[in-house]
C-alpha cells in the first residue's frame, strides 16, 4: 500500500467548499443527466455479483441508478445523497417500477448508520467529488460490513469529464488545497484510501459514451441542467461565458468519434471492487 501525502485540505474550510458543492449539485436538474448514465449502474452491480437479499447501500447516489440496478436484483437498498431533490427524483422512479427502497439524505463523509451495517456499499460517479476524501472513504469502510464489497465507478484524470471539471477550474478556480475528485479514478489513490481495509481491490477500465445531437446539444443539456456547469455559466459575464462555450466544444471536438453531426464521446471510468477485510 502507498504512503498517503498529508491532507493540505485540513487547512481549508470544508464546510463552506462542502456548502458550494451542494449548492452546485442542487442548482438544475442533476437527474435529466443522470438518467442517461443508468448502465455504469447495471455493469458496477454485476461486477459487484449482488445477490437477492443482500443489504446495499448507495452513496451519493443522485437519482438512484446504481439502487435501481440493486432493487432490479432483489436487494434491500437504501439510497443516500445530500441533495433532497435527487432522491425524490430516485424516489419516483422506484414507485414507477415497483420497487421497495429505502432513501434518506445524508452526508457521504458522516453516514449515519451503524458500523457494519450493509453487505455492500456502492457510489457511481458520487463520493469521488467529496472534499474530505479520507473521510469518506473512512465511511464508506465503516459502514460496509467485513467480507463485504464496497463498489464504486469514478471518472479517470484524462476522461472527458475529469476535462470539462479542468475547463471549469479555468474559468470558476476550485478551493485551494482540495484534492482533484479524479484521483479517485487512479489505482494509485484508491490504494491510499481503501488498502489498509481491502483483502483485494479489483479495477476495471471502461468507457461510458455520452451521445447528443450534436455538440451544441449537450452544451444546451449540461448548461441547463448539469449544476456545476449551469452554476460557472452563472458567475460568467456574456465575453466568458463564449471563451468557455468554445473550450467546450473544443474538448469535445478533440475527443467526438461519430463522424457526422451527431456527438459520440467516449468517456474512461474505473470500474472497482473492493473486497473488505
Amino acid at each position: 500500500m502507498s504512503t498517503a501525502a498529508p491532507d493540505s485540505s485540513a487547512s481549508v474550510d470544508l464546510t463552506a467548499v462542502k456548502a458550494r458543492q451542494q449548492g452546485a449539485w442542487s442548482t438544475g436538474n442533476y437527474a435529466v443527466v443522470g438518467t442517461t448514465l443508468q448502465i455504469v449502474g447495471e455493469n458496477l452491480c454485476e461486477a459487484l455479483d449482488l445477490r437477492a437479499g443482500m443489504r446495499v447501500l448507495d452513496v451519493a447516489a443522485g437519482n438512484g441508478n446504481a439502487t435501481l440496478a440493486a432493487a432490479r436484483r432483489w436487494c434491500e437498498v437504501t439510497s443516500t445523497d445530500y441533495v433532497a431533490s435527487l432522491l425524490e427524483a430516485g424516489r419516483a422512479r422506484a414507485v414507477a417500477e415497483g420497487h421497495t427502497i429505502h432513501f434518506q439524505e445524508a452526508d457521504a463523509e458522516n453516514l449515519p448508520f451503524r458500523d457494519a451495517s450493509f453487505d455492500v456499499v456502492m457510489s457511481t460517479f458520487g463520493v469521488m467529488f467529496t472534499p474530505d476524501q479520507d473521510k469518506a472513504a473512512r465511511e464508506l469502510t465503516r459502514a460496509c460490513r467485513p467480507g463485504g464489497k464496497i463498489g464504486l465507478a469514478n471518472w479517470t484524470p484524462e476522461s472527458f469529464i475529469a476535462q470539462v471539471f479542468k475547463t471549469i477550474g479555468k474559468y470558476v478556480p476550485p478551493a485551494p488545497g482540495i484534492k482533484s475528485p479524479a484521483l479517485w479514478g487512479t489505482q494509485a489513490r484508491l490504494e491510499e484510501l481503501f488498502g489498509g481495509a481491502a483483502r483485494a481491490i479489483s479495477i476495471t477500465t471502461r468507457d461510458f459514451t455520452f451521445r447528443y445531437r450534436s455538440p451544441e446539444h449537450w452544451i444546451e443539456v449540461f448548461r441547463t441542467y448539469y449544476g456545476p456547469i449551469n452554476k460557472a455559466y452563472g458567475v460568467l459575464d456574456a465575453g466568458q461565458q463564449d471563451a468557455f462555450t468554445q473550450d467546450l466544444m473544443a474538448l469535445m471536438g478533440s475527443r467526438n468519434r461519430s463522424g457526422d453531426r451527431t456527438l459520440v464521446v467516449p468517456s474512461a471510468y474505473l470500474e472497482v471492487v473492493i473486497d473488505r477485510k
